[in-house]
């Protein structure tokens, strides 16, 4: 039968208990098992809701009887597994593995509040006349059950868990009352930890040493040290009002992690991560029979648990930034034009290789209306995400194209302004617009952007040289409009300085006269295979070298009036 719900949540005479709960992604968290009854499943009023549509809504839940934990199937679909066997009632023992009968779904392991902990403190707490009779051999047994403590937790629940159950262990090792795991945080000391040798929790301000007498103790670094206080006013306690015996001080230091098994400890005091406190108003506290490097070493595993957790959490940080670039990339990929014209009186071949994640180039061509296209490309200076947001800015606010050659300039210009109004200059931009209308006639603007090459059907070849200034540089800048009158068969290829300025293993630069070349030897074929030759050139040039720039290229072709 349920027992009813104590005091917390936990029935009468049943230890606290928790799951840690293993999501299929593999990351994890602790649940504490309360109310009881605990309920389990797929509906959302569940006490621990699994996200797994292949889970039942109510598939299983835990009770408490005669003081112990039961896990009962609740008429699940696929069943409730205990260490991989079926079953419909099962009690529970630490460490036990729920799963829900198929694969890849969440995990569930069952653990009793410190059953660990009082397992390993067994072995600890070593009795003052066992230790003496057993010496050095005593102390070997204490320091195996300390590392097996910091290991065996760190491997099975959160950074948290440890740090408590590191606390724990030093107290049981000294003897002292209370103790407190500090962490510093700027140039001061926050409380991680506050625990009573009795094993409950104590509010933060039972620690009522003035901070900063602990943090000039932490400053002058000793690998263990006491204290002993004078009766005299610190801050707004008196030291001598807390009545303290003992006062233990263990910096934690920041552990370097080396290459294979090696780590080495940091020696500047800036690199101090912390302070193990512990006092008490009772007895002494006991640093003999070994004790002293016992507690040594128990810091260095609470410093090794607080690197790892650093490097952990450094870890999760570069993925999410990681994948944050990768949809950043997907998006600005998706906003290039999906489908260019292939055939008709105008015809366009484009791509555009981000050297990073996200690039500060794009390029564009839509029709304006039925005898009118307009094209875009741009480069915004700098590389990374504040460029790539730059470039999707200058996209949107080009998008509208107008059919009226005469107004090109003055968008550019508008579009000038409006970046040096909210970038002051540090982010500029070349810009290559353009109109291609159905009689031939070519106009463009050219702000300081890699002069496109015009390539006749003939073979002739002409540079489209810069009509004003890179947009958002500096307010009197003016953009002139150009016009060429094309005729059927000839193309523009304009391009970025990602192409030109592309690099090979030895540091040459792919340039323009390659770019011609392949131009000149290419004037009679098709935009799409022009394009193609000219990306296969520079990718077989550079070797696969990493480049340092955006690589885009667009290829425009005026086939004429369809007849």
């Amino acid at each position: 039968m349920d027992q009813p719900a104590g005091p917390g949540g936990h029935p009468p005479h049943a230890q606290p208990a928790s799951l840690v709960v293993s999501d299929p992604r593999g990351q994890r968290r602790r649940v504490a098992i309360e109310p009881v009854p605990f309920r389990i499943g797929r509906q959302a009023d569940s006490d621990l809701i699994i996200r797994d549509s292949r889970a039942s809504r109510a598939h299983a839940r835990i009770v408490v009887e005669n003081g112990g934990y039961v896990v009962e199937d609740c008429g699940s679909r696929h069943g409730t597994f205990v260490n991989g066997r079926k079953i419909a009632r099962q009690a529970l023992k630490n460490s036990d593995r729920i799963e829900f009968g198929v694969a890849d779904s969440y995990q569930l392991t069952f653990a009793l509040d410190g059953a660990e902990l009082k397992r390993l403190m067994e072995q600890v707490g070593t009795s003052d006349a066992s230790a003496t009779a057993q010496g050095l051999g005593g102390n070997m047994a204490k320091l195996r059950a300390i590392l097996e403590l910091a290991r065996t937790l760190e491997s099975a629940f959160s950074t948290d868990d440890v740090l408590v159950s590191v606390v724990d262990t030093a107290l049981a090792i000294t003897g002292s009352e209370r103790g407190f795991l500090l962490l510093r945080e700027g140039d001061g000391l926050v409380t991680k930890v506050a625990r009573h040798r009795s094993g409950h929790k104590l509010p933060e301000s039972d620690l009522r040493v003035p901070r900063q007498v602990i943090h000039r103790a932490l400053q002058d670094r000793r690998e263990l040290f006491s204290m002993n206080f004078d009766p005299v006013r610190a801050g707004q306690d008196s030291v001598a009002d807390l009545e303290l015996r003992s006062v233990i001080c263990l910096p934690l230091v920041r552990i370097r992690t080396a290459l294979a098994d090696a780590t080495s400890v940091v020696s500047p005091a800036r690199e101090t991560l912390g302070v193990l406190y512990m006092d008490s108003r009772v007895a002494a506290a006991d640093l003999a029979g070994g004790n002293r490097e016992l507690l040594q070493t128990l810091a260095m595993e609470a410093s090794t648990v607080l690197e790892n957790a650093r490097l952990l959490e450094e870890e999760r940080a570069k993925q999410k930034l990681e994948e944050e670039l990768r949809l950043a990339r997907t998006i600005q990929q998706s906003l290039l034009p999906g489908k260019l014209p292939g055939d008709g009186w105008v015809r366009a071949c484009g791509s555009s290789v981000a050297s990073h994640q996200v690039g500060g180039d794009y390029f564009d061509a839509r029709p304006v209306n039925a005898g009118c296209w307009s094209a875009v490309v741009a480069d915004v200076s700098g590389k990374g995400v504040g460029s790539a947001l730059l470039a999707s800015l200058l996209q949107g606010a080009l998008i509208a194209a107008t059919d009226h050659p005469e107004m090109l300039g003055r968008r550019i210009e508008g579009l000038s302004h409006f970046l040096l109004d909210r970038t002051s200059g540090e982010k500029y931009a070349t810009i290559f617009y353009c109109l291609l209308e159905m009689g031939g006639r070519f106009s463009y603007v050219n702000a300081a952007h890699c002069p496109p090459l015009l390539l006749r059907a003939g073979g002739a070849r002409e540079m489209l040289d810069a009509t004003g200034m890179p947009v958002g540089l500096i307010a009197e800048a003016q953009f002139a409009v150009a016009v060429r009158q094309l005729a059927p068969g000839d193309k523009i290829i304009i391009y970025t300085d990602g192409v030109s300025e592309a690099q090979n293993t030895a540091g040459e630069f792919f340039g323009r006269k390659r770019l011609e070349a392949i131009a000149a030897a290419r004037a009679a074929e098709s935009c799409g295979a022009l394009h193609d030759a000219i990306q296969e050139a520079v990718a077989a040039f550079t070797e696969g070298a990493p480049q340092s720039d955006d690589i885009t290229l667009l290829v425009l072709e005026f086939a004429g009036s369809a007849k």
